[in-house]
């Protein structure tokens, strides 16, 4: 009976470190999970004439063993069959847990130095705003996070949007995610 006690003490010990760990948090002061985008968030071509403006990203609680992060900008809804990289930033150093706005131009300065900016699906490098096709209904941003197990991806200067994605579910402890909305009528 005791043996069985201190059994279930242990299991109840380590449930209970795993339920009380610290998880990856994500937040921002722009967007919010299951809400629309600000048009500032739009991208700025294609007929969509936003600001094109990456979302202020802010994350904490990273787990043991984080070496870098990530942040993918994804649209699992644009109709090519494989979705739509908007933005794969990889190689920002574990002191980094903040980007402000606009940090995905790659003429602004604003990413966090030693990052790389992978081309996205519209050709460019950075990020790429939102514009679904003209009557199409809602599409789903999801913004995520990742802490990575390794300091560095090693990408060539060309990597595509499959291979990053690749490399980086590859490497992640763990991630999280903002959902955002975004509809051209």
């Amino acid at each position: 009976m005791r043996h069985t006690f201190k059994l279930i003490s242990i299991l109840s010990l380590s449930v209970s470190a795993s339920v009380f760990a610290g998880s990856l948090t994500l937040s921002s002061q722009d967007i919010a999970q299951g809400e629309f985008m600000p048009k500032a968030h739009e991208f700025k071509g294609f007929g969509c004439s936003g600001g094109d403006l990456s979302p202020h990203l802010k994350w904490s609680n990273a787990p043991k063993g984080t070496k870098s992060f990530a942040i993918t900008a994804y649209d699992p809804d644009a109709p090519t069959g494989s979705g739509w990289w908007h933005w794969q930033i990889v190689n920002i150093p574990m002191t980094v847990t903040e980007i402000p706005t606009g940090a995905g131009n790659i003429n602004s300065n604003n990413a966090p130095i030693g990052s790389k900016q992978i081309q996205n699906d519209y050709g460019s490098q950075g990020f790429g705003g939102a514009c679904p096709p003209q009557g199409h209904g809602v599409h789903h941003y999801r913004f995520t996070i990742h802490a990575l197990s390794v300091e560095k991806l090693d990408l060539p200067e060309d990597a595509s949007g499959a291979l990053a994605g690749y490399m980086i579910n590859g490497h992640t402890i763990e991630s999280n995610t903002i959902e955002s909305l975004y509809k051209r009528d």
